[in-house]
């Protein structure tokens, strides 16, 4: 079990820097905001490609029960598959603890 999570969490870590790394640099001193992206189009964007890898993920099955594909890449478009809906389900707790934490505020 721990090392079934410890892998989740080294993949996710892993494609998290990967996002990273795909978002343009930083400029020093931004003038404008326009030109990076909002919290909700990064979201946006994740939730498009998970969504994304979960369809792969169903098209590789059901080729994989057709015989037109091998058992490996079913297997591993299974685990890409879920690793990305277990990331999701992950960040979704945390927006919902989130939201929690702000109504539970003294105003």
């Amino acid at each position: 079990m721990i090392e079934s999570t410890s892998s989740f969490v080294t993949g996710a870590v892993s494609r998290a820097y990967k996002s990273g790394q795909a978002l343009p640099a930083a400029a020093p001193a931004p003038t404008e905001n326009a030109s990076r992206p909002s919290f909700g189009e990064v979201l946006e964007r994740t939730a498009a490609e998970t969504l994304e890898t979960v369809r792969q993920g169903d098209r590789a099955a059901v080729a994989g029960l057709a015989g037109a594909l091998p058992t490996q890449q079913v297997v591993e478009a299974t685990m890409a598959m879920e690793s990305a809906v277990k990331v999701t389900v992950a960040v979704r707790d945390r927006m919902v603890e989130a939201y929690q934490e702000i109504l539970r505020m003294a105003v």
